[in-house]
């Protein structure tokens, strides 16, 4: 297997700590999104999108989503269990990783991609350019803060996102809300048990990679 990662990217290290986790040695070959390495011909001749992460598997199927290498990890390397152990957890696990990707991952991106300069004119990522829109860099904002909320709620009554035990979902969360560093935007002080999964998450070995 082969796997194309950026260190500097939030989703391509969702894909490493979901690796490390599984205790998987791949070999990883570093993309620069900042170096614009993801657009060049080379790459693309793996990725059409020019999007990392991408998982090559042994028999040269190519995986380019976060929601696919871990299924495929997942199924090919089943322990430790990360998407579930019961048809209801692998159930809560797939419905919070949409939750935290659509509400926590996508307007972290919103606003950092329509408000950084380093984004002109690659306000989308792939390979078409698309110019910034300055309302969504607030409007992107408005929702990291509603996500915030969201995740305090969710972690006030439950240890982890998705359920009892950790999964992919606190991979997602996790990155997303360290990300959300770029756009100048922190865990609340108040966010009590959000702040305690957050550090509980980062101590993790994963979470150092």
């Amino acid at each position: 297997m082969i796997f194309y990662d950026c260190s500097t990217a939030p989703n391509p290290r969702r894909a490493r700590m979901f690796i490390a986790e599984k205790g998987l040695d791949i070999e990883t070959r570093e993309v620069s999104i900042a170096k614009g390495e993801q657009l060049s011909e080379a790459f693309r001749a793996v990725n059409p999108r020019a999007t990392i992460p991408v998982l090559v598997t042994d028999d040269g199927t190519v995986l380019t989503e976060n929601l696919g290498i871990a299924a495929f990890l997942e199924a090919r390397f089943p322990e430790p269990p990360l998407m579930g152990r019961t048809p209801e957890e692998k159930g809560l696990v797939l419905m919070w990783n949409a939750i935290v990707e659509h509400q926590g991952g996508a307007p972290i991106a919103e606003a950092l991609r329509n408000g950084h300069p380093a984004f002109k004119d690659r306000a989308i990522p792939g390979p078409s350019n698309h110019a910034q829109i300055p309302e969504l860099a607030q409007r992107g904002r408005e929702r990291v803060a509603s996500f915030f909320e969201m995740l305090e709620s969710r972690l006030t009554e439950s240890p982890f996102v998705a359920s009892d035990v950790f999964s992919l979902a606190d991979i997602s969360a996790f990155v997303f809300v360290d990300f959300a560093r770029v756009i100048k935007m922190r865990i609340p002080e108040d966010n009590a048990a959000t702040l305690a999964w957050f550090q509980a998450i980062q101590s993790r070995p994963s979470a150092s990679l």
